[in-house]
């Protein structure tokens, strides 16, 4: 798995937590979910992303085409 698909299935995995979290605790964890996506809209745009630091630094080799 290299940096592009970890940080991808990173923010899928934190919307699915926040969906559950939303549905069995409180609707405020829908800020979470609100979070995420505003963490990909704005490193689609400035090409800055914590979670794909935080996983550079755990040792996932680096990105490539995150489809093929």
């Amino acid at each position: 798995m290299n940096l592009d698909r970890a940080v991808l299935a990173f923010a899928g995995v934190m919307v699915l937590v926040s969906a559950a979290l939303t549905y069995f605790v409180s609707p405020m964890w829908l800020l979470l979910t609100c979070f995420v996506g505003l963490n990909l809209i704005q490193s689609s745009f400035t090409g800055f992303c914590p979670a794909a630091m935080v996983f550079k630094k755990l040792g996932v080799p680096g990105g490539g085409p995150a489809f093929k």
